[in-house]
């Protein structure tokens, strides 16, 4: 099935809600659930694009300029892959919901 959507009802759903084709991740915004929070410090960003190809949700925005931008919340799960991998300590992982 390639049109599940929110208004699908449950009994067209696939069996367990499996997804049987790829690249249908941009049409849900899934990033509602996370518990942690990626939270981007452009001023220690060195734009060296390391970050980015390993976000799994393809959440980080590269401009025109080849520049990463603010994480696309609607997508990022908060996996924290992007804040292992940032050398320059530019991106801090904090609890959803907390302001500081």
């Amino acid at each position: 099935m390639t049109d599940i959507n929110n208004n699908t009802p449950m009994e067209d759903l696939t069996i367990g809600g499996n997804i049987y084709e790829a690249g249908n991740a941009m049409n849900f915004k899934t990033g509602d659930w996370r518990s942690m929070r990626p939270v981007y410090i452009s001023d220690k960003c060195k734009q060296c694009g390391l970050c980015f190809p390993v976000c799994p949700e393809n959440a980080i925005p590269v401009n025109k300029d080849l520049k990463r931008e603010d994480f696309n919340y609607d997508y990022c799960k908060g996996c924290g892959v992007c804040a292992k991998v940032c050398p320059f300590q530019a991106i801090e992982m904090k609890e959803e919901g907390v302001q500081e």
